[in-house]
């Protein structure tokens, strides 16, 4: 059962197993929020257990890009397009967000992006890959961010 994150009162539903639940529900409404003033795009997001499709194909295209297997359990995940851009959001437990940008046509930007929550460490997997950048959001706190850009067709 999907439901729309709300950016105006953050709740943690959906993310109350994670250590960092409202830090990580600051960082998904920080999402929302960007979706709908840009694109007018109410961001949902079911359990991960019911999105397993959105979840596979993260997975397959860090694996098969970077060989990257995320050890923490994904929580929440959703998948929609956007202006010709399929976007896919996976939130972990650790805090950990990853989002994959893929425009449809050939030739346009395609990239995972990855976000640390406030409160979480970087996880032994991305830690000797990536360099994170800080950025500041009213509703996340401060969030650290990297990403890579895909090669490969999905």
């Amino acid at each position: 059962m999907s439901s729309a994150v709300d950016f105006q009162d953050v709740s943690t539903i959906g993310l109350e197993s994670s250590p960092v639940a409202p830090a990580l529900a600051g960082l998904r409404a920080n999402e929302a929020r960007y979706f709908k003033n840009k694109y007018d795009h109410v961001f949902t997001v079911e359990p991960a257990a019911e999105a397993t499709e959105v979840v596979d194909w993260v997975h397959a295209i860090l694996q098969k890009e970077r060989d990257l297997v995320i050890e923490s359990k994904p929580l929440e995940a959703t998948a929609f397009e956007v202006d010709g851009i399929r976007m896919a959001y996976v939130f972990y437990e650790s805090g950990l967000s990853i989002n994959v940008m893929y425009t449809i046509a050939d030739g346009g930007k395609r990239a995972v992006g990855f976000k640390l929550c406030d409160g979480m460490d970087v996880p032994e997997e991305l830690a000797t890959r990536f360099k994170f950048a800080r950025q500041k959001s009213k509703l996340a706190g401060t969030i650290r961010g990297s990403f890579f850009v895909i090669k490969g067709e999905y």
